[in-house]
């Protein structure tokens, strides 16, 4: 990668974790309500991974990949808008963290119960290879989620299909307050992938350029038409599960041993090992995050609450039925058999379709 490049993606890296430091700060000063999950550790793997991605990709992220965000296109006023829970954010002020998603970058929205996203993940994949397009899909999900039972049959349909998707998993050690110990007997979770027929990879998710050149091996694997690959990240997971969550079941020597290997600190040791980044550099990148960070926060701050009248809004289907499924008292009422009640025709496309409930359910 050219030197620019490299500064571009230390940038990033820097602005990952300056945004989550500001919403701690906010969170610690009531002005953030509700729970806060930071990714203090995660920088290299979830910035180094969206860097090998181009136009046209998606990624299906979960709850600590700011990063992946930030490097996709996500607005830093928007993603400041969503954490202060305002009426112009992502989410019109209805959720305060990071389920947020933004189609015109190929970002899919998170499911909170983890490990969910990944089937959703392989429906994007499906529909591209369909398609025939030559873009590919990124989902990531962290170690606890990789015994959830939904990212097996993800594996197992994306394996047996043949989708253009990278999984990465982002292993910090803990599924909240559980140990790798208490989850899992084998060493490396990349081990299951080969259950599957998935080539997978384990690399250290703390050194930014070993994460790249791993996920790069995975892209072009998976843009090749081979199929799916697998990536576990080994990382470390500095705070805790939330800010609520002061995690003292972590050993503090495990801790001081993963503070020593801080990925931005790693690589920023690198670029100036290797005359990349100058200290004019580092100085102008500093005021370019500090810029940055603060106008987002200026401008959430100015922007509107959310308007109580619209608290219903967009939490039903628009009135009026567009298709009613099978006819009453039908023995086969499939949705194949949906008939349009606007041409009485039967429905060529799923498109845009609603189905409006029998006034007896009400709306609940």
């Amino acid at each position: 990668m050219s030197p620019k490049t490299l500064l571009e993606i230390y940038y990033f890296m820097r602005l990952t974790r300056a945004m989550e430091d500001r919403t701690r700060t906010l969170f610690l000063q009531g002005r953030v309500v509700g729970g806060v999950y930071t990714a203090q550790g995660h920088e290299a793997t979830t910035v180094g991974a969206a860097t090998m991605l181009r136009d046209g990709d998606c990624i299906v992220p979960q709850h600590r990949d700011l990063g992946m965000h930030l490097v996709r296109g996500s607005s830093p006023r928007a993603v400041m808008c969503q954490w202060l829970a305002r009426g112009n954010s992502p989410t019109l002020g209805r959720d305060g963290q990071m389920h947020i998603g933004d189609m015109h970058h190929g970002i899919v929205p998170m499911i909170s119960m983890l490990g969910e996203s990944l089937p959703v993940a392989c429906g994007v994949a499906l529909t591209m290879k369909m398609r025939k397009r030559s873009t590919i899909v990124m989902a990531s999900c962290g170690d606890g989620a990789t015994n959830t039972g939904a990212f097996h049959e993800a594996l197992n349909f994306a394996s047996v299909q043949k989708l253009p998707i990278v999984f990465v998993i982002e292993n910090n050690g803990y599924a909240y307050s559980t140990p790798n110990s208490k989850q899992f007997a084998i060493q490396n979770l990349s081990d299951r992938a080969l259950a599957y027929g998935i080539p997978g990879e384990t690399v250290d998710g703390n050194d930014v350029l070993a994460v790249i050149e791993a996920v790069g091996r995975a892209v072009e694997h998976v843009r090749g038409g081979k199929g799916p690959a697998v990536v576990e990240c080994k990382t470390f997971r500095v705070r805790g599960h939330s800010e609520a969550d002061k995690a003292n079941y972590v050993p503090r020597e495990l801790r001081e041993e993963w503070l020593a290997k801080d990925p931005i600190k790693r690589f920023e040791a690198y670029l100036t090992t290797e005359n990349i980044l100058s200290e004019a550099d580092r100085a102008n990148i500093e005021a370019r995050v500090k810029d940055v960070v603060n106008d987002a926060v200026t401008f959430a701050e100015q922007s509107p609450a959310p308007d109580p009248a619209t608290v219903a809004d967009y939490a039903f289907a628009p009135d009026g039925p567009i298709a009613i499924v099978g006819e009453p008292g039908a023995e086969d009422p499939r949705y194949v058999n949906a008939l349009d009640t606007r041409t009485g025709k039967p429905f060529t496309t799923m498109a845009a379709t609603t189905i409006k409930l029998p006034e007896e359910v009400g709306r609940r």
